[in-house]
């Protein structure tokens, strides 16, 4: 069955702002991606069916995640928020006055900065970000498309390599058919003394994986493995992932499809950087001739 797309429910990103900067301040300042958009989902009250609305044809991101870019995009050329190498996004400052805050001078004061040149007729910063958006997730997409033509056992021996590249040991893949859905284990190494086996399952998917599939995972893993990881070029929904972080039970590490093209890219597993030379006349060289 097609979900049906509640398109009218959508919040635009200059409406996402001022819960953008609520949920930094409940967090105590700063906070990761995830951590600022699942409070972002509460406080603006974002329906499940409106978090599910893909954005693009692969739906490599939600529709309202997309848009919550766009929103710390915004704020962080206000000069409002900003964020380090390691993603995680903070408050300029702590004591901000939300109440004083005004969206439409926020967007009015971007816009500007970003065409200081009165005379130039150069695209707006809504479609500078849009293009700079899509060019980010372009490869990713064309990655899951690749991803998801390859066999499901040569999959499953990507995610084997992956893992060894992310300093697993004695990985092995099993993918024994009626073996609950674990395809293979490994140990996990930390700071060359702690160790301790995982357990994953590798799902090439491109829906959501929801609850009743997590805790089938977890009922495989159990009396063999104290944690488990869940590999899919898809995605989670909301409730997968408090699925796999339940209390009292063992815990799941998740990798999305996006968060999966970001590894890959990060080991250099079947993604290459290319650079494109530009060039530049120097005009005064030829002066001097």
């Amino acid at each position: 069955m097609t979900r049906k797309r509640h398109t009218d429910n959508l919040p635009t990103y200059y409406e996402l702002m001022i819960p953008t900067i609520k949920s930094l301040k409940e967090l105590g300042g700063s906070g990761t991606i995830e951590e600022i958009n699942e409070n972002v989902y509460r406080i603006a009250k974002i329906s499940e069916d409106t978090l599910l609305i893909p954005h693009g044809e692969n739906g490599l991101n939600s529709e309202v995640d997309y848009r919550l870019a766009w929103s710390r995009t915004y704020l962080k050329k206000y000069g409002l928020i900003d964020n380090s190498a390691r993603g995680v996004w903070a408050l300029s400052n702590a004591e901000i006055a939300i109440d004083k805050l005004k969206v439409d001078e926020i967007v009015k004061t971007v816009r500007e900065q970003s065409r200081p040149d009165k005379q130039k007729t150069e695209k707006s910063e809504d479609q500078e970000f849009i293009e700079q958006m899509e060019e980010t997730t372009d490869w990713k997409e064309k990655l899951l498309n690749v991803l998801f033509e390859i066999k499901p056992d040569a999959f499953e021996r990507l995610a084997q390599r992956l893992l060894r590249e992310s300093g697993f040991v004695q990985v092995e893949v099993t993918g024994k058919s009626g073996d609950g859905g674990i395809d293979g284990k490994g140990i996990v190494k930390i700071s060359g003394f702690l160790s301790f086996p995982v357990i994953f399952q590798c799902k090439k998917y491109k829906g959501s994986i929801n609850p009743s599939q997590m805790r089938d995972f977890r009922g495989a893993m159990q009396g063999r493995a104290d944690k488990g990881l869940f590999i899919t070029t898809g995605t989670f929904t909301r409730d997968a992932i408090k699925e796999a972080t339940r209390d009292g039970v063992p815990p799941i590490d998740l990798i999305d499809g996006d968060l999966l093209c970001e590894k890959l890219r990060e080991y250099k597993l079947g993604i290459e950087t290319v650079l494109i030379e530009k060039y530049e006349v120097n005009q005064d060289w030829f002066t001097k001739l």
